[in-house]
Parts: C-alpha cells; sequence; structure tokens
C-alpha cells in the first residue's frame, strides 16, 4: 500500500510505501507509546480511585475485616454485660419473691388462715381474653423498664406484707397481755363482783373481786402476759400475786397457799403463778380473783367470759 503527498506550493509528489519494514517499525512503536500511556493514566486512575494493585485491594480489605471483627466483639462484650446485669437483677427479684413466699407462709399461720386460701406454693390463677397480636415483641430497653417496674412492685409488697406482719404480730401481743380467761381450769364460782354480806361480820359490804371455789393445792395461772409487780403476803388477801399487763391493766390472785413467782419477773399467758390456798381473810380454799383498770377494780366477769 501506497500513501501519495502533494505540495501545494512545489506541487511536487511524494510517494511513501507503508508495507516498507522502516514505515511499520515506526508505526508499530507510535501504537506501544499510546497504549502505554493509556495504560498508564488507567493506573494512576485506578489508583487515585481505590482501585489499584490487587495485592493492596486484598490487603485493604483484610484491614476493614479485622475492624468490623474488633466492633462485633465490643458489640458482644457489651451485650454480654447488659445481659448479666440483667441476670443479676433477675437473681435479686427471685430471693425476694422466695422472701415473699416465707413471709407470706408465716402471715397465714399467724393469721388461721385455711391452708387452700392462700397458697404461697403455687402462682395465683389469672386468665383474660387475649387480643390477638396487637402486643409488641420485648426489646431490650423496655425489658430493662419491666424489669424495674417489677422489682418496685415487689419492694412495695415486701413492705406491705411487713407492715401486716407487724400489725399481726402487735395483735397477737394485745391478745396476750389482754386479761382473759378462767384463772382455775378446775373449780366454780362462789362469789361475784359486787355487794354481798361481809362472811364474817354479816354487814353489806363491797366484794371487788370474783371467787372460785376449789381444792387446796389446786394450779392458779395468769390470764394474760405481763411483769409480776407484788408476789407476798398482804394483809386481808394473805399471800397474792399481782401482774401488771400494761394498758392500764392489772389481775391479782389471792388467799394462795403457795406462790411460784417472784416480784419482777416475766410471766407468760397460761402460766402457773400460785397454788390455791385459803391464807388472808378466808374460810376456805379458794381463789380471790380482782381485776384493776388503772388502779381501781372492775367486775372480772366480763374478763373471764362468763355469765352471772
Amino acid at each position: 500500500m501506497n500513501v501519495i503527498f502533494v505540495g501545494r506550493k512545489s506541487g511536487r509528489v511524494k510517494q511513501f510505501d507503508l508495507r516498507h519494514p522502516v514505515i511499520m517499525s515506526a508505526a508499530a512503536l507510535m501504537v506501544l507509546g499510546i497504549l502505554g500511556t493509556a495504560f498508564s493514566i488507567g493506573v494512576g486512575l485506578g489508583a487515585r480511585h481505590g482501585h489499584g494493585n490487587p495485592l493492596d485491594q486484598l490487603g485493604n480489605w483484610s484491614t476493614e475485616l479485622l475492624r468490623q471483627k474488633a466492633q462485633l466483639e465490643d458489640t458482644k462484650r457489651v451485650l454480654q454485660e447488659k445481659v448479666n446485669a440483667l441476670a443479676m437483677r433477675v437473681g435479686q427479684m427471685n430471693a425476694n419473691v422466695i422472701r415473699l413466699d416465707a413471709l407470706g407462709k408465716r402471715l397465714t399461720r399467724m393469721a388461721n388462715l385455711d391452708d387452700g386460701e392462700f397458697d404461697f406454693g403455687h402462682p395465683p390463677s389469672i386468665g383474660g381474653a387475649e387480643n390477638g397480636a396487637d402486643g409488641q415483641p420485648a426489646q431490650i430497653p423496655s425489658l430493662t423498664a419491666m424489669v424495674d417496674d417489677l422489682q418496685s412492685q415487689l419492694s412495695s409488697r415486701e413492705q406491705q406484707l411487713g407492715v401486716l406482719e407487724n400489725m399481726i404480730l402487735s395483735r397477737e401481743l394485745n391478745k396476750q397481755v389482754y386479761p382473759e380467761g378462767r384463772p382455775v381450769q378446775e373449780g366454780w364460782i362462789s362469789s361475784y363482783f359486787g355487794r354481798r354480806a361481809d362472811p364474817f361480820t354479816g354487814y353489806s359490804a363491797m366484794h371487788k373481786g370474783l371467787d372460785f371455789a376449789g381444792q387446796e393445792g389446786s394450779k392458779i395461772s395468769a390470764v394474760a402476759a405481763g411483769i409480776v409487780t407484788f408476789a407476798g403476803e398482804r394483809a386481808g388477801y394473805g399471800e397474792m400475786v399481782e401482774i401488771n399487763h400494761g394498758n392500764g391493766l392489772a389481775t391479782r390472785y389471792c388467799h394462795n397457799e403457795k406462790l411460784l413467782v417472784k416480784q419482777g419477773q416475766l410471766i407468760r399467758k397460761g402460766q402457773d403463778v400460785a397454788l390455791m390456798g385459803s391464807t388472808g381473810h378466808s374460810t376456805g380454799p379458794h381463789l380471790h380473783f380482782e381485776v384493776l383498770k388503772n388502779g381501781a377494780q372492775v367486775d372480772p366477769l366480763r374478763f373471764v367470759g362468763e355469765d352471772r
């Protein structure tokens, strides 16, 4: 193939044979130069936009994977710490539930309730109409709030049961210190509270107690808990025990053959305090029983729980 060039001014004609080795070599060199320049420009642009050497790119990916793995480990660690904290809270709540169950059982026994009425060994029966899929699955923040709320409720219930226990204990204590019942197991009422003929003079006199006739040596027990304020002989009463029960109430046990307690001694309800006798102003073995309210004798019959 030939290429002909014609000059404008001189009009001379030049002819080039493209198949000539020199021409073909020059053309090949020119093409290679263009391709090399293009390749260099492409490599530069690729490196500039992050598409450089494949080995470098692989290194970048490895570094990114390591960074993401470290972030994942941190996330797992934080989540595990939250789960551990939540597990600890649940453990504390479980301990509170155990304490509440024990307290509830104790209160049930103290209040003499039927075992089936409050069964603290099983969860309470609950129910209600379901609303389908209206609810939302529990999330970590909402679950934490739920645990906080439940913990607050448990603490409140524990305080309420504690107050109830104190009330029951106070009621039981008041019941223990309140004079109630017969001071003798055997015997009969031989003289009531009020005016009567004096057995020694025959004149009308005020009888300020309740007489229980019985066998000499019979046991006499306290009708309420308290503290012995007097134990010894007193004019007219013979061998006497006086017990203070608080709240302005006291009881006296008179004409005893023998005293079983001493002054200052704490007495429980039903405890034996003396043996029946006929000491002092007495015509025979009996117990003269008095109840005092704010220092004045009152009719013991209403405390004994019997009718005249």
